[in-house]
């Protein structure tokens, strides 16, 4: 899947964008807005950006496992070249302490990323600032045309990029459990 980006003054015009989508075939979960004013987004009735995804929470917990696991792994291997595990407690002392390592590793990136802008975002604060929204919308490459099509509509949408996109089995679980749910009394 790809993500493409654009950039819009007019949330009514967003909202038409996604309407002409989802009359395509692109589902809901593919498609969302990012945006300062969220109360305007809702009010227009959008798929917004949800609020911890705003933030670098998910990457930077990622960047801290790796840490932890690097640091676990070092404290592993210093403990043995130091024949600390040839003590009465054995190996169990330092795995502990590896664990807990790692564990704190991984939640201090967790805690680091959701006082920053989401990387994948990062570019776009300049203009969230100036009042415009971005919407991106996650295609697979066989929904190309179709996204082309209803941009050609829209003059005043602004194409901002492409980058990476949700993985396609993020969406299809998102799109079963939309499904799921509308079923449900």
């Amino acid at each position: 899947m790809l993500r493409h980006y654009f950039i819009s003054e007019d949330l009514a015009d967003l909202k038409d964008v996604e309407q002409e989508l989802t009359a395509q075939g692109i589902t809901e979960p593919q498609i969302h807005v990012l945006s300062e004013d969220d109360s305007a987004v809702d009010q227009h009735d959008l798929p917004e950006v949800e609020s911890v995804l705003k933030k670098d929470v998910v990457h930077s917990t990622e960047v801290g496992a790796i840490v932890g696991v690097i640091a676990s792994s070092a404290t592993l291997l210093a403990a043995y070249m130091l024949g600390w595990t040839e003590s009465p407690a054995g190996w169990l002392p330092i795995v502990f302490l590896a664990i807990i390592i790692l564990g704190f590793c991984t939640w201090e990136g967790g805690f680091i990323g959701i006082q920053r802008v989401n990387v994948h975002f990062k570019r776009f604060q300049e203009v969230l600032r100036k009042g415009k929204h971005v919407l991106f919308v996650d295609i697979e490459p066989s929904q190309e045309p179709i996204l082309a099509k209803v941009v050609i509509g829209h003059p005043r949408l602004q194409q901002a990029g492409t980058g990476e996109a949700a993985p396609g089995w993020v969406v299809k679980g998102r799109n079963a459990y939309s499904s799921f749910m509308k079923t449900m009394p």
